[in-house]
């Protein structure tokens, strides 16, 4: 079984939905600075900085075991976004991103004992539709808190998919893990059956 470094719900469901057993904890990690270090390096990088350290964060208390980590960053004509703080700040968010093109970098890794066995990132650019004002209130009446633990605040499984024109990109990679690399790493090391 291997160990989760997360309590993504999404992530969660895509292993859940797999048939992959799996423990999920949270890893202690500050992911804001890791990321300030970072600052200027590429998005998909940075994805798969935070997915490696989020695994290598707990590899030490599970010895032996396979840590799967991960991380989805967004960003929009170059600015990178995090989860929003606050309903206001979703807000705000949904207005700068209504019209334009919104790039969703997914990163996972695979960590046991401090070694990275494996790790991949991947990319989807989602066109976001001119979305009124009322809009934004209503979704995130529907939405929120719910959304507030979504980079982009989104759930493509919920009701997010009306923030959109079109995709273009891996479904698993847009709900934030790139889930069939992923399978295929976890058949290679022998954790599933191939």
């Amino acid at each position: 079984m291997i160990v989760l470094a997360s309590k993504s719900s999404s992530r969660r469901a895509m292993l859940n939905a797999a048939g992959v057993a799996y423990e999920a904890v949270t890893a202690d990690l500050d992911e804001r600075a890791l990321e300030a270090e970072l600052d200027g390096q590429p998005s998909a990088e940075i994805a798969l900085a935070l997915a490696r350290a989020k695994a290598a964060a707990l590899s030490g208390q599970y010895p032996g075991r396979i840590i799967l980590g991960s991380d989805s960053l967004v960003s929009v004509e170059g600015k990178r976004f995090d989860k929003p703080a606050d309903r206001a700040a979703a807000a705000q968010h949904l207005r700068y991103f209504s019209g334009k093109t919104m790039d969703l970098h997914s990163a996972a890794a695979l960590v046991r004992d401090g070694e990275i066995l494996w790790h991949h990132a991947d990319r989807a650019q989602l066109k976001v539709r001119a979305l009124s004002d009322e809009f934004i209130e209503l979704y995130l009446a529907a939405e929120w808190p719910e959304v507030s633990h979504c980079v982009g605040v989104f759930r493509i499984e919920a009701r997010g998919v009306q923030l959109f024109e079109s995709i273009v990109g891996d479904q698993f990679t847009v709900l934030g893990m790139p889930l069939l690399p992923l399978l295929a790493a976890l058949r290679d090391l022998g954790e599933l059956p191939s």
